[in-house]
């Protein structure tokens, strides 16, 4: 949004995007682009040939109820930075709420772990590839939620392309559970974490530049 167009609305009385209309855009533009980031999934990496085993097993779920949880931490933290003068107090408790509970887990789960098993239950097979596999199909998402976002009129640029890129990152590591094989929860707590956070960190850069009015 341009600053004229937000003086022209704000001396016609209109005040702010309401809330359930901005849910409704974000809602639209993230599931164009988990579409977008689905078929570069099917097309570059597949879906795991166990899929079906993968579905029956707790630490499957747990990986994408982490993901999906930090999706929608992400998601309130751009409804509230879409709005000028919105409060944003409860954003950083929302984000870190399931970085935090994953990372329980994790050190659960290493502390219960023999010593020899510790690197594997980190790193996996995938360490290398992960982080670039997600901002890659963090792509499509971002692109939409970063389009819908300079409709509205967020205050905080660099802050708000944050929250964006955290957004598409979360979206795209949820359609990432369906290739990756990787259930160890320090690898999910570290890992899918970073390839969340380039995006995120994509959009701090990018803020500034096409968010400001």
């Amino acid at each position: 949004m341009k600053t004229e167009d937000l003086i022209t609305m704000l001396a016609a009385g209109a005040g702010a995007v309401e809330t359930p209309a901005a849910a409704q855009r974000y809602a639209l533009a993230i599931g164009w682009g988990a579409a977008g980031a689905t078929l570069l999934m099917l097309a570059l990496l597949q879906v795991r040939h166990d899929i079906g085993h993968a579905l029956l097993l707790p630490m499957f779920w747990v990986k994408v109820g982490f993901v999906v949880c930090l999706a929608a931490a992400s998601l309130f933290a751009v409804l509230r930075l879409s709005r000028p003068g919105a409060k944003i107090h409860w954003v950083p408790v929302a984000l870190g709420l399931p970085v935090l509970g994953m990372w329980a887990i994790a050190a659960f789960t290493l502390i219960e772990a023999e010593p020899m098993e510790r690197s594997k239950l980190l790193f996996g097979d995938t360490w290398k590839s992960c982080p670039l596999l997600i901002a890659m199909l963090s792509v499509p998402v971002f692109a939409t939620v970063l389009r819908s976002m300079s409709d509205l009129a967020p205050t905080r640029p660099r802050l708000a392309g944050f929250a964006a890129g955290l957004l598409a990152g979360s979206v795209a590591a949820v359609v990432y559970c369906l290739h990756c094989p990787e259930l160890g929860a320090p690898f999910i707590g570290f890992w899918y974490l970073l390839g969340i956070l380039i995006p995120a960190a994509g959009g701090v850069l990018l803020g500034n530049s096409m968010l400001r009015w």
